[in-house]
């Protein structure tokens, strides 16, 4: 079962980027999730999989019709 997730969603992970930041924004959805780190601007793409693993909760939530 995959968590619903939105482009624009502030999410914290459960280890920290090499930065220190616990925080990335959602910049793509798909088979793979594009993630920028909040603090250093760094672009990865965790495969669903591993997102939803590693998610440990939502900072900021953006409404589904933002999206459209």
């Amino acid at each position: 079962m995959f968590v619903e997730v939105h482009v624009g969603d502030v999410v914290r992970l459960r280890k920290p980027h090499p930065c220190g930041s616990y925080e990335w924004e959602v910049v793509r959805i798909g088979a793979d999730i594009g993630l920028v780190c909040q603090q250093c601007g760094r672009r990865v793409l965790l495969p669903r999989g591993d997102f939803n693993k590693r998610l440990k909760t939502f900072i900021k939530r953006v409404a589904e019709n933002e999206t459209e």
